[in-house]
């Protein structure tokens, strides 16, 4: 009995390897362009909503031969920023680093820079590389004077995050990541920042006075028709007041006011808080 069954179940597993054969042979027999018309099909896969680039390209503007350097008052920041960390772990300084060179550099992370920043902590370039890639608040290609980034995670998202980008994309008349004509504005994606109550939100990278005058501002509670105003009021060079656009909400207020805890908290009876 015990052989018949271990007959059974070994043609079982032959049979699904042959499949499994035969189903990749179909696969590898097929031309390239059907297998992209096959993924095609598929619909949006979840690479297109991402904003990452996973690779660096040489460009005119972009590759090792164009210079970067520090201007002199950022290399007293550098000096500040690597004076609170040991000398033998200057490479904890990367990420601030790094924020600080695409400020100068009007938003965004040339290869250059990134070599001069592996330079001055003594590492290979690829660790910085490694750190550039891995966040997404590091632009690897040029964005905006304003940088518009729409939160795409889950809260936002059922809260009509993609309206919010749609509504943007077609004002803008732009793709994602795509700046418009005139150098102001960009649009990309960001994951989630924290704001999940106040759904929809993005947030808006200013860097219209450089390193001084650099602003990350959120806005939330938005609508399709409110983010446009927003865009319309950074081109008229406003600073539209940030945070929630629901005029019912205080911050992260319930909308209409406070329903409870509307007076000073009662100490609990079994403590004396005086005594504290």
């Amino acid at each position: 009995m015990l052989r018949q069954v271990a007959s059974r179940g070994l043609a079982v597993l032959r049979g699904a390897a042959a499949s499994q054969r035969t189903c990749a042979a179909r696969v590898f027999s097929s031309s390239s362009s059907d297998l992209h018309e096959q993924i095609r099909r598929l619909g949006p896969l979840s690479r297109e909503y991402s904003t990452a680039l996973n690779l660096h390209r040489n460009t005119t503007d972009n590759n090792p031969e164009v210079p970067f350097e520090f201007t002199q008052a950022n290399l007293e920041r550098v000096k500040e920023v690597l004076s609170h960390y040991p000398k033998n772990y200057k490479q904890s300084g990367i990420i601030p680093l790094l924020d600080l060179a695409q400020q100068q550099n009007g938003g965004w992370l040339s290869i250059s820079s990134m070599n001069k920043i592996a330079e001055i902590v003594g590492v290979a370039p690829i660790r910085v590389y490694e750190v550039a890639t891995f966040y997404s608040m590091f632009n690897r290609q040029k964005v905006g004077t304003y940088h518009l980034l729409v939160c795409g995670t889950t809260p936002c998202m059922l809260r009509g995050s993609r309206d919010i980008e749609a509504a943007l994309l077609k004002h803008l008349g732009v793709d994602r990541n795509e700046v418009t004509a005139d150098g102001k504005f960009s649009v990309g994606e960001m994951e989630c920042m924290g704001c999940c109550v106040n759904a929809p939100m993005i947030v808006v990278a200013d860097y219209s006075n450089g390193v001084e005058g650099f602003t990350y501002n959120y806005f939330e509670d938005l609508t399709p028709e409110r983010v446009v105003e927003i865009v319309e009021a950074y081109r008229k060079g406003e600073k539209p007041k940030h945070g929630t656009q629901n005029p019912e909400r205080l911050n992260c207020g319930p909308a209409g006011g406070l329903t409870t805890l509307l007076g000073e908290p009662k100490p609990p009876p079994c403590r004396d808080l005086s005594a504290c």
